[in-house]
């Protein structure tokens, strides 16, 4: 009897093994790239080094106030009743919290989700630090950037929900 039940576990684990080899492997989800840091554009845009050529990564799952006045910092204070001025503020200080986490010759790992690039042609990524924390979800988690999550490229939204919540209810970054 046991030998029957543990034959069975063998022979269903064979038959998986069988499957995966015909229908081939399952694409790795989350698979890393290694890249160096070359400029914190704002907080939630960077340039990397990618494939021996310069490259604009926009952050997944996050959107930060402008730092500079521009079409979307008016149509963001229109939408929050806040001033350009205090939406500018807002951004740089947005932004001058990611250069605390990020540095130009910084090694850091990028993730895509199922979109590779934006409109704009930026990259589209999640950015693991050299001590494996996630960018992204460490300035939401701060405060200084709220949700933006855009179908098909939502792997981490629960994750960034709760940080997001976390991050008003304990009154951090920007929502002080």
């Amino acid at each position: 009897m046991i030998f029957t039940n543990l034959f069975t576990k063998v022979l269903m684990c064979c038959g998986l093994l069988i499957s995966i080899i015909a229908t081939g492997l399952p694409q790795t989800e989350g698979a890393y790239e290694n890249e160096i840091v070359k400029v914190v554009v704002d907080g939630d845009t960077i340039y990397v080094v990618y494939k021996n050529h310069e490259e604009s990564i926009r952050l997944i799952g996050i959107d930060t106030p402008e730092s500079s006045a521009n079409e979307k910092a008016l149509k963001d204070a229109e939408r929050t009743h806040n001033s350009v001025q205090k939406i500018t503020t807002m951004g740089k200080q947005a932004a001058k919290y990611v250069r605390t986490l990020v540095k130009k010759g910084d090694k850091i790992s990028i993730e895509f989700d199922v979109q590779k690039r934006d409109e704009y042609g930026r990259m589209l990524c999640y950015v693991h630090l050299s001590d494996g924390t996630m960018l992204n979800e460490r300035i939401i988690r701060a405060g200084y950037a709220r949700l933006m999550t855009h179908p098909p490229n939502v792997r981490y939204r629960d994750i960034f929900s709760r940080a997001y919540k976390e991050a008003r209810e304990n009154r951090r970054g920007l929502f002080r």
